[in-house]
């Protein structure tokens, strides 16, 4: 890859972060991720490639590592935690992403509708839940086979 194809992929990638966060604070999804940050008292502090990451995050619901509203990577760790996993932020950005792409806060009920086909089919919330899949499941912690068939 020259130079000039890579200055032009990276100018691609800043236009689509700048594009799905423009999209998430417009649908709402981003501002109900600040407003759920907020409530839980976390650290928020500004992320990479336009993520803001909520730290501290202390409920009990739901039982991740890290979920994402938005744009806001809410952790139960520190900032510098979740900055050290790479593939997990990754994976939390893909999620940012199919915020926008389901116009918002839909998300919500098409993920859980998601979830909860995986656990039939595999007993697992995550190896068969299609939202997952496309954001890598070993990235966010998933097991990529269960005992069940997927």
């Amino acid at each position: 890859m020259t130079l000039r194809q890579r200055a032009g992929s990276l100018a691609g990638a800043t236009t689509a972060r700048r594009l799905r966060q423009a999209a998430n604070l417009l649908n709402g999804s981003t501002v109900a991720g600040l407003a759920v940050a907020l409530a839980a008292r976390t650290r928020i502090s500004r992320g990479p490639n336009g993520l803001v990451i909520a730290a501290g995050y202390r409920w009990r619901l739901p039982f991740a590592h890290a979920y994402t509203l938005g744009n806001v990577v809410l952790c139960r760790g520190t900032a510098d935690d979740l900055l050290s996993r790479p593939a997990l932020l990754g994976h939390e950005e893909k999620h940012c992403s199919q915020y926008a792409w389901c116009l918002g806060l839909p998300f919500i009920p098409l993920y859980l509708a998601a979830a909860g086909w995986s656990v039939l089919r595999t007993g697992n919330p995550g190896t068969a839940n299609f939202f997952e899949r496309r954001a890598d499941l070993a990235a966010g912690g998933y097991p990529l086979r269960t005992g069940r068939k997927a």
